[in-house]
């Protein structure tokens, strides 16, 4: 069998890893009007707010299962290489397909965090 397939995987995942770090969390809103002498303080709370929902969160690992299922039965479909390494092939890229979608929901939902956060404390955010 050939693994080759697992460097460029491991790869992929780490630079994920690398990208995610923080994103969507440092996320500054635009508000509307003068920005209030709480706005720095409060905007540093809320980005550590955000901080709290991880990106390898329960739908980032669903997202990674469905994608490794559905990639293994794809992979067991492809004539051109033995069914084991096609399934493992294919599990291997839904899961990283999985979790760059699990991914990118997290940093919506971060910034999401720091938007709702800041209008809770008063800001007119608008966006």
């Amino acid at each position: 069998m050939r693994y080759t397939f697992l460097i460029p995987s491991t790869f992929t995942l780490v630079m994920i890893s690398a990208c995610a770090t923080n994103s969507g969390a440092n996320y500054e809103p635009i508000v509307d009007g003068a920005k209030t002498a709480s706005y720095a303080t409060d905007l540093s709370q809320c980005q550590t707010l955000a901080e709290e929902r991880s990106y390898l969160n329960d739908d980032t690992q669903q997202s990674m299962m469905i994608g490794a299922a559905l990639g293994a039965v794809v992979g067991l479909a492809d004539g051109d290489v033995s069914d084991t390494e096609g399934a493992i092939g294919g599990a291997v890229a839904g899961a990283i397909g999985g979790a760059i979608e699990g991914s990118v929901e997290a940093r919506g939902e971060r910034k999401q965090i720091v938007v709702e956060c800041m209008a809770g404390r008063g800001h007119q955010v608008v966006g």
